[in-house]
Order: structure tokens, then C-alpha cells, then sequence
């Protein structure tokens, strides 16, 4: 248990920081902050139908956690480089 909450305590930090540099990319405007609302947008939908089928095949929330935890470094690593 102390596990998971340590797990979703460092998920929401890295979200936090994605966000923040998400919002700044956007603030910027022009074609790539259009490119990168629709790519928000898809991104979500299509991590949350991930997370439905892990949990729907026997999957764990933990795993469910670490995957969106994955795609949160992504995006942070992703996000840093521009």
C-alpha cells in the first residue's frame, strides 16, 4: 500500500511538471501549439483506453501507474528538448 502511494506521489509530481511545460509551449501559439492541443487530446484518449484494457485483462492499478508513469517521462523528456 505505502508502495502504490509512493508510486502515485511521484506520478503526480511529473505530471505536474509536463503540464507546466505543456502550458508554457502552448502559450508560445502558432502551428506547433495547434499540433500539440490535438495531440493532448489524443494522447489522453488513447492512454485511458490503455489503462481500461490493463484493468480489464486481470491488470493491476499499480500497472495501470506505471504506465501512465512511463508516458508522463515521455512526455517530460519529450517536452524538455524543445
Amino acid at each position: 500500500m505505502a508502495r502504490r502511494g509512493h508510486d502515485l506521489a511521484i506520478l503526480g509530481v511529473q505530471a505536474q511538471m509536463a503540464v507546466g511545460e505543456r502550458i508554457a509551449s502552448l502559450m508560445v501559439g502558432g502551428p506547433k501549439a495547434r499540433k500539440e492541443t490535438h495531440w493532448i487530446v489524443t494522447e489522453k484518449v488513447l492512454v485511458a483506453g490503455s489503462a481500461a484494457v490493463t484493468l480489464a485483462t486481470g491488470g493491476t492499478p499499480r500497472k495501470v501507474v506505471r504506465g501512465y508513469g512511463r508516458k508522463v517521462q515521455a512526455n517530460h523528456r519529450q517536452l524538455s528538448k524543445s
